[in-house]
């Protein structure tokens, strides 16, 4: 039997999914994070993306989050995300149309239009897109 860690996604909302995993991939602001059981602790920033848990029967299940914070101990990962969506709910059109406004008021911004709001609407929006494109990729 392979080494599990227990793992919770968490939104400000509420829980999105709790259960055993033998994997965890996260994005962090520094880049990609593999988390195995027994992984050293940690706390660090995560970046809006995909999460993906690998479960005990090999397969994943992908998890969108626009960002938040990882908590790593040697047998809990803990993801805390202002908000997260399970991939397979994502709607893939909502997504281009929400990535083609943050672009729209970033190539049209005014003075008065906060830069770093906009620049982060558009990096969220890219990433919503990024995940749809890699989770359907796998199917």
């Amino acid at each position: 039997m392979a080494m599990t860690t227990h793992v919770d996604i968490v939104s400000a909302e509420r829980e999105i999914w709790s259960g055993k995993a033998t994997m965890v991939f996260a994005p962090g602001v520094m880049g990609e994070l593999g988390i195995a059981p027994r992984h050293t602790p940690l706390l660090t920033k995560l970046k809006p993306g995909e999460v993906r848990v690998r479960g005990e029967n090999g397969e994943d299940e992908s998890f969108f989050i626009t960002g938040g914070m990882l908590e790593i101990q040697p047998h809990v990962v803990t993801v805390l995300s202002d908000t997260a969506t399970r991939a397979e709910d994502l709607d893939e059109a909502a997504a281009i149309e929400a990535k083609q406004r943050a672009e729209e008021a970033m190539a049209n911004r005014t003075a008065d239009m906060d830069l770093a709001k906009a620049s982060a609407q558009l990096a969220e929006a890219a990433a919503l897109v990024e995940t749809i494109k890699k989770v359907r990729g796998r199917r």
